[in-house]
């Protein structure tokens, strides 16, 4: 068995051994790291750990398991432990803690701590298939220029959503783009969620800043967008991003997601980052005028919204998230700048 660091001497040791984990500093000599971000996710963790203690085909693969912690609140520590100690298999199953609150902090952890040239994010509701790793490490070998490349991504619902829901579902992480891979064109501004992507280790550390300007949804901030952040500085360094179809996960998706008291927050914090979303690529003597060009463009899907649907914008749930993400994107530079987020630091 191997850890971290033993969960017993406190309860979050890894704090107290913050200075090891410099990114500079560690040598990737394993093929592949499966780093796992998770908030209070003890019942979710075990199905995901017997999915990855049952893939086929990694004989000839060098790689491991981190459960990166982000500040959890139930027994998820707990229940890493007791999988440790019954951990019969060839690659280690490990363990640390991320303080800071937020799906970027965590991610950067597991960078952080990988010994893995490439690393597979998968969250603690996504499940893979068997080959998923075999498929991940063949990708890379297939792709040398591909930094980062996505899952293709099943819905596995709680409850069935209303027929209506199409048009919303690539927002809950839902990519199903085909049996071929796929590159992503910078130009077309469409990318990959984070759920089931796997980077490279090399292009992270090349690519992306210490201090991103999106961190993450938290308790009473649903703003969101951080793994598109950082897929945009890997596109602006030169790295190609893609979706491998192969490597195929299913999202488990609890019926609260589909309800409105998580849905229009949801979509408000999509629309409210996308000003980073859209501009990061862009050069600064640029971003002027794409701010205005979206702003036109927002406005007029505003308009065209009110005058189609009217009423229906109270009633008809999907209708009602559209209208908040337009709105969102429109006012999303102003609420970034009065709320400090673009006076953060970047790279």
């Amino acid at each position: 068995m191997t850890s971290v660091k033993s969960l017993t001497s406190s309860r979050h040791p890894q704090l107290d051994n913050k200075s090891k984990y410099k990114p500079q500093k560690m040598t990737a000599n394993l093929d592949l790291t499966i780093a796992i971000p998770t908030y209070n996710g003890a019942n979710r963790l075990p199905e995901l750990l017997e999915r990855l203690r049952n893939q086929i085909n990694t004989e000839n693969i060098a790689w491991e398991i981190i459960v990166v912690d982000n500040n959890s609140t139930d027994n998820t520590a707990q229940v890493v432990q007791q999988y440790q100690e019954n951990w019969h298999c060839s690659y280690p199953l490990k363990y640390c803690f991320e303080a800071k609150q937020g799906a970027a902090y965590a991610r950067k952890k597991g960078v952080e701590v990988a010994s893995g040239k490439l690393i597979g994010f998968l969250d603690d509701d996504n499940y893979p298939i068997p080959t998923w790793v075999a498929a991940a490490c063949a990708f890379a070998q297939k792709h040398p220029k591909a930094g980062a490349y996505g899952s293709q991504i099943h819905p596995d619902w709680e409850v069935e959503p209303p027929e209506n829901f199409k048009s919303i579902i690539p927002f809950l992480a839902i990519t199903e783009r085909g049996n071929k891979p796929l590159f992503y064109e910078p130009r077309k501004k469409l990318l990959p969620p984070s759920a089931g992507l796997v980077v490279r280790r090399e292009a992270w550390l090349e690519s992306v800043p210490e201090q991103p300007i999106l961190t993450g949804r938290v308790a009473g901030n649903m703003l969101t967008g951080e793994d598109l952040e950082m897929l945009c500085y890997l596109q602006k360094s030169g790295w190609e991003v893609w979706y491998n179809p192969e490597m195929e996960i299913y999202h488990r998706i609890p019926s609260s997601r589909l309800k409105r008291e998580y849905l229009i927050p949801f979509f408000r914090g999509v629309g409210l980052s996308r000003y980073v979303t859209r501009t990061t690529n862009v050069e600064s003597y640029y971003k002027p005028f794409v701010l205005v060009a979206y702003m036109i463009n927002d406005t007029r899907k505003i308009v065209l919204q009110l005058l189609k649907y009217r009423t229906k914008i109270k009633t008809d749930l999907v209708i009602a998230c559209e209208t908040e993400l337009f709105f969102s994107s429109l006012i999303s530079p102003f609420y970034l700048w009065k709320n400090g987020y673009l006076t953060k630091s970047s790279k």
